[in-house]
């Protein structure tokens, strides 16, 4: 080798297979080596005239004045001697992106912004008043529908969950015409077409998938609370309210849908197991089998619920901002209007309080924000709707509050998480809902239509 200064100590070497025009030769050389040491004692030991050049399998060329240790070249690795540059095969977009590793998440976060941008194109052409446009528009959202539940290509899995939003676009910008009076119909249809695409979707897909489930059930219960009251001829906002509690209810009900184990996996008729938790390995060691739980059963269940658990978030977010602003509007009645601002409030809060027993991050995000769209789509309408008077003590008793529940905060050291703020937090919570189911007889109009049969 070269008298050329060594970075690394003598005693670390690598093994390295040249290939080059006199055939293969096997070298040990210092870590410290450079690729012109190598050439050079290659060159020497293959009698090739001059020093050539090295390069990797891959086509990539070694800096000649960088040492090997430092160029990431490791024991056994193959290099490529050779007089002149060889360079990588060009590859095309297309070639790219097929070759590019899995992303679930950059996925499923396209997936969410093609969703929201379905929906803004639905509503731009169902507002715009050109029939060409809303037709060109529908037909496009129909089959961007269709094609996206359909089990090809990579991430269809993604692609199923936002197409029912597609689906849900389309219905409205068909079916939408000024009145307000007509709103809960039209919003019923899309929860029905939103449903039907999330059937076709897990019709045709290999596996369950939890995520199209919940667009049914959300779905359903969309139109289910929309359709009744318009076909019954009952005001407006008895949708919108039914439409805020039970949002605010399935916050309490959908982890212990997630957390439903099959029967599968509870009874093993085979091993004779009572649960799953007591379910033995079948591969003994011994006379006495040990008590495991099978590590792909349990991965399965943990990524199962946690579709469950942020799709109900999502379609929690979802319902509680379009709900609410609604249900503000259509209360135009002061009895009632004091039922709404009341049931909005104790629904927020209760979303709030709810979300601190999740320990899904991304459904904990998405319940906080829907309880603060609730408590800001109601300071919103204190200021800009009928009794902007109130909004002084609203402000001023919202932040005596938060002055008494950081000072609680502090003066515990550990905040929601000690046992004694979860407890409260529990009555709390409770509270909330219990209120809340009060509020919803009066903002449904219930309370005043009896009062206005007995006066």
């Amino acid at each position: 080798m070269s008298d050329v200064a060594m970075s690394s100590s003598a005693g670390a070497t690598i093994a390295l297979s040249i290939h080059g025009p006199a055939g293969v030769l096997d070298l040990v050389v210092p870590a410290g080596a450079t690729a012109v040491d190598v050439a050079r004692e290659y060159a020497r030991q293959a009698d090739v005239p001059g020093i050539p050049l090295l390069q990797t399998a891959l086509g990539e060329r070694l800096n000649a004045a960088l040492p090997l240790g430092e160029a990431g070249i490791q024991p056994g690795d193959v290099l490529v001697a050779t007089t002149s540059v060889h360079r990588p095969r060009r590859v095309t977009l297309l070639q790219a992106a097929k070759n590019a590793p899995e992303s679930p998440a950059l996925a499923a976060m396209i997936a969410g912004v093609a969703a929201l941008v379905a929906v803004l194109a639905g509503w731009y052409a169902a507002r715009a008043g050109d029939d060409v446009v809303r037709t060109v528009t529908v037909g496009l959202l129909l089959v961007c529908s269709l094609v996206g539940v359909l089990p090809l290509g990579r991430h269809a899995r993604q692609r199923a969950s936002a197409a029912p939003a597609f689906a849900a676009a389309a219905a409205f910008a068909a079916l939408y015409e000024p009145g307000v009076h007509l709103l809960p119909a039209i919003l019923g249809a899309a929860g029905i077409a939103a449903a039907v695409v999330a059937g076709i979707g897990r019709a045709v897909s290999a596996g369950a998938d939890e995520v199209s489930t919940v667009w049914i059930v959300s779905g359903l219960t969309v139109f289910a609370c929309c359709a009744v009251p318009a076909m019954l001829g009952w005001d407006a906002r008895v949708a919108w309210a039914l439409l805020v509690f039970l949002a605010m209810m399935a916050a309490r009900f959908a982890p212990s849908l997630a957390v439903n184990v099959p029967d599968e996996a509870l009874l093993d008729l085979d091993r004779l197991a009572v649960t799953a938790w007591s379910a033995r390995d079948g591969r003994r060691r011994g006379r006495r089998g040990r008590v495991v739980v099978a590590a792909d059963a349990m991965e399965r269940l943990v990524r199962r619920a946690s579709r469950i658990v942020t799709g109900a978030a999502a379609a929690i977010l979802v319902t509680v901002l379009v709900a609410s602003p609604l249900l503000l509007q259509a209360a135009t009645i002061d009895l009632d209007r004091i039922g709404a601002r009341c049931l909005v409030f104790f629904a927020g809060c209760s979303l709030l309080l709810a979300a601190r027993s999740y320990r899904h991050a991304a459904a904990r995000v998405l319940l906080r924000l829907a309880g603060l769209g609730a408590l800001v789509a109601l300071a919103v309408h204190l200021v800009a709707g009928v009794g902007a008077g109130h909004v002084d003590t609203f402000f001023y008793v919202s932040v005596a509050l938060g002055v008494v529940a950081l000072a609680a905060a502090v003066a515990t050291g550990r905040g929601w998480r000690s046992v004694w703020w979860s407890r409260r937090a529990e009555v709390a919570e409770s509270l909330c809902g219990s209120l809340a189911l009060a509020s919803l007889v009066v903002a449904a109009g219930v309370f005043r239509r009896l009062w206005e049969m007995t006066s």
